[in-house]
């Protein structure tokens, strides 16, 4: 193979830019002022050149592969360089810059996401985009490709129809917090009976263990409210006169500043921290240097 076969057409290249931005064909060959059928002919063309599929349909929309979400990165910096060049002959600056884009379930705690992602924040060249959503609406756009990567608190299996890699990132104790106590200090388990107790939802795991930890101790425990969101959890218990049950993690700045006091905590009970990925034969260059570093590290950056 020749070199010149091997050098890229940008028309093409642009074409299959402005469908993947689209999702759809019809919308990006209005968009170009081009045929329809041309514009197909010209993205078979550079999947020939690339010897992959970059996209599948989907009913009415072109979704991206894996071959195709990688060509997209590319294409984004190489359209963005040709925007630079233009600013930077008129006395602009360029500037290279990567994209990771991460998901995270919404109950999960807003300090454990800080500290997992600490290393990134801030840093020259590297865009960081968050989304926030249930698991299942994450994990399918982590199977199309428009994430990088979802943090959970719960593991997914990989299956047949997915190719799931979930990592376990950080355990993290589960405390009962709740206002400074005047005279002796709080007994576990006996006074779990006689204070009043916001607890996660019961689709929580926390809660589930919770509950049967209770049974073990044949104890019936007044409920002062449930909450399935953590930042809420975290607003409870610091702004009432309830005892919380949260990792520590979620209320770590109101213990450090004495808004809140640590009473106990749960014997045999933790929120477990799952980093999931998709099996790639391309994986980001970005996600190799968080998921490669110790529990310890990620969990002191968040408290």
């Amino acid at each position: 193979m020749t070199r010149e076969s091997l050098r890229l057409n940008y028309h093409h290249l642009h074409y299959f830019w402005a469908v993947a931005k689209e999702g759809n064909l019809t919308r990006a060959a209005r968009r170009l002022r081009i045929a329809q059928s041309a514009l197909s002919t010209q993205i078979r063309r550079l999947e020939a050149q690339l010897g992959q599929p970059l996209f599948t349909r989907q009913g009415r929309t072109l979704v991206l592969t894996e071959a195709g979400r990688i060509a997209l990165g590319y294409a984004d910096t190489i359209m963005g360089a040709g925007d630079e060049l233009v600013a930077t002959l008129r006395g602009g600056r360029r500037q290279e810059r990567q994209v990771l884009r991460v998901g995270a379930v919404a109950t999960l705690s807003r300090n454990f996401q800080r500290g997992f992602l600490a290393p990134l924040v801030g840093e020259d060249g590297v865009e960081l985009v968050l989304h926030s959503g249930s698991l299942g609406e994450l994990l399918p756009r982590l199977g199309a490709h428009t994430l990088d990567l979802v943090l959970s608190n719960r593991r997914v299996q990989e299956d047949a129809q997915n190719a799931w890699r979930c990592r376990l990132i950080a355990r993290q104790r589960v405390s009962l917090v709740g206002p400074r106590r005047k005279g002796r200090p709080f007994r576990f388990p006996d006074d779990l009976a006689n204070v009043p107790l916001v607890l996660p939802s019961r689709d929580s795991e926390i809660r589930t263990a919770f509950d049967v930890i209770c049974e073990q101790y044949g104890l019936r425990v007044n409920i002062a409210a449930e909450v399935d969101d953590m930042a809420m959890l975290r607003l409870l218990a610091r702004d009432s006169a309830a005892v919380a049950l949260v990792p520590a993690v979620v209320v770590v700045d109101e213990l450090r500043a004495g808004t809140l006091e640590e009473y106990a905590t749960v014997p045999h009970l933790h929120e477990e921290f799952y980093a999931i990925s998709v099996r790639r034969q391309f994986q980001h260059p970005l996600l190799k240097p968080l998921l490669e570093r110790a529990a310890g590290k990620v969990l002191a950056v968040a408290e």
